[in-house]
């Protein structure tokens, strides 16, 4: 008999939720790419700043959204000998490259922007009009991706037994939680608007409008800075949460094979990916096909304990 006894399974993605993710991503995507323009042209035309800083969040979002949409397809690609623990870690990458970008449009555009017209403020403005109806047909479409954002993420924590915020907190899955983070920032961030330009037009105070946008450009910031630290996390090596872990080291421990665990390592391969590592004393009177039988029986009962679990590897240890 070997020292070690690994069982090893390729990582396969969970298809249906890489098809609804692919879904909720790509009709953020559209919405924000047309609302982008929509912004734009009425921040243009007004010469709001808030609708300039809604703009660039929403261009911003767009070039988030096509991130994310392509971390999709990369991550769910076959593992190969480079690579023979899959891709699942590339959705955490461009993830992290989707917030730096969110960070940029809030502290260089939004902020920058809005500090410079509160120093220098334009005298000229148009009809208010345009950026009311703008703001108006803006809350309607990032409503509806909001509302199939949270849908999902709805449906995902019933599944794990959570509530709402509790799973959108642990959650290893970056993209429905990007997305809803992000339309949630849009939301409140049409509202922000909405009262700079409302001020705006009540007092002829531009600071109003000015202001607007650094508020929104400060919200930004720090969901972008959330969103970085979460990944982050991931990203450096993480380990499975403490109820998993607890729930797979009970798993091999209880096996009347296994005498004792000295020790378990857990980590992160992909949102639905992990890998298990342990290095276990086993009973002395076991022949060598019983071992063999043991580590199958082992590697089954984790995945119906702890259905992430993708890799197992036993180590043998006198």
């Amino acid at each position: 008999m070997a020292d070690a006894q690994q069982v090893s399974a390729r990582s396969v993605p969970d298809k249906q939720a890489d098809a609804a993710s692919r879904r909720t991503v790509m009709i953020a995507l559209v919405a924000n790419a047309l609302i982008a323009v929509a912004k734009l042209a009425a921040g243009l035309m007004t010469g709001s700043s808030a609708m300039l800083a809604e703009a660039a969040h929403s261009v911003a979002d767009t070039v988030n959204q096509a991130f994310l949409r392509v971390s999709l397809s990369l991550s769910t690609r076959e593992p190969t000998p480079d690579q023979p623990f899959g891709h699942g870690q590339e959705r955490f990458v461009w993830t992290l490259f989707a917030a730096v970008g969110m960070f940029l449009a809030g502290a260089a555009f939004a902020v920058g922007y809005g500090v410079y017209e509160l120093l220098k403020p334009s005298k000229e403005s148009g009809s208010f009009t345009p950026a009311y109806v703008v703001l108006a047909l803006s809350l309607v479409a990032e409503g509806s991706s909001w509302l199939r954002a949270r849908k999902q993420t709805k449906q995902e924590a019933a599944e794990a037994n959570r509530g709402l915020l509790d799973h959108v907190r642990r959650s290893r899955d970056p993209n429905v939680k990007m997305v809803l983070f992000e339309d949630t920032a849009a939301l409140a961030g049409i509202v922000i608007a909405a009262v700079g330009l409302g001020m705006h037009q009540l007092t002829g105070a531009s600071a109003w409008d000015s202001g607007a946008s650094v508020v929104i450009g400060v919200m930004l910031i720090t969901v972008a800075l959330f969103l970085a630290r979460d990944t982050r996390h991931l990203l450096i090596g993480a380990a499975a949460q403490p109820e998993e872990r607890e729930a797979i080291e009970h798993t091999i421990e209880s096996h009347p094979g296994i005498a004792k665990v000295h020790e378990l390592l857990t980590l992160v391969l992909g949102p639905q990916a992990l890998l298990v590592a342990a290095r276990v004393d086993l009973r002395d009177d076991l022949a060598g096909d019983e071992v063999e039988r043991l580590s199958n029986e082992i590697d089954e009962q984790l995945r119906e304990a702890v259905p992430d679990v993708k890799e197992v590897f036993l180590d043998a240890t006198p």
